[in-house]
């Protein structure tokens, strides 16, 4: 990537993140839920991916809106 960007287009993709990173956590998080009766080992990973959009959801929500979520 070589666009140099303004603060404001950052801001922009850091919030289009975020809305990505949710909409994952959320897929993976309901794919957890269909798979568990049926494939243990495939709900597993679908765990192991909405644990790590889990995460990267709170480090753009600390970025995003600093002490909003404190705990």
């Amino acid at each position: 990537m070589t666009d140099v960007v303004d603060a404001d287009e950052l801001l922009r993709r850091m919030h289009r993140a975020r809305a990505c990173a949710l909409e994952q956590e959320r897929t993976w998080r309901g794919r957890r839920d269909e798979l568990r009766t049926t494939d243990p080992e495939g709900s597993r990973e679908a765990a192991t991916r909405s644990l790590a959009y889990e995460a990267v959801l709170r480090v753009l929500d600390e970025v995003l809106t600093p002490g909003r979520n404190t705990g």
